[in-house]
């Protein structure tokens, strides 16, 4: 299944939710895995991102529909982004260049 990174911020009234009720984040846990979407993992962090995660979605579309979701909240702001695993990464990249060893062939 498809792999994406959230990168989140929080806004003022998200920052003060969380103050209030810590506990909210599993809940917001839970409430995307009725979506179809699975948090693999997840980090509190310093710096321009309050918080970022690895989650598994089905499609594009799903990955969407949570980003979109969780941002009308007005709580949240999110980039998402999809990952591709290294080793498929580097194994498209091969790809690539056999299509292109073949078509110099070709060429000859």
């Amino acid at each position: 299944m498809p792999i994406y990174v959230l990168l989140s911020t929080l806004t003022d009234d998200g920052m003060e939710t969380l103050h209030e009720h810590p506990e909210r984040i599993k809940e917001v846990n839970r409430e995307i895995e009725r979506f179809g979407v699975k948090v693999l993992h997840q980090w509190a962090v310093l710096g321009p991102y309050d918080f970022v995660n690895i989650v598994e979605a089905p499609d594009n579309e799903t990955i969407a529909r949570v980003s979109v979701e969780l941002g009308a909240r007005g709580t949240v702001k999110l980039m998402t982004m999809p990952a591709i695993p290294i080793d498929d990464f580097i194994a498209r990249l091969a790809e690539g260049r056999a299509d292109e060893e073949d078509e110099d062939e070709a060429d000859e």
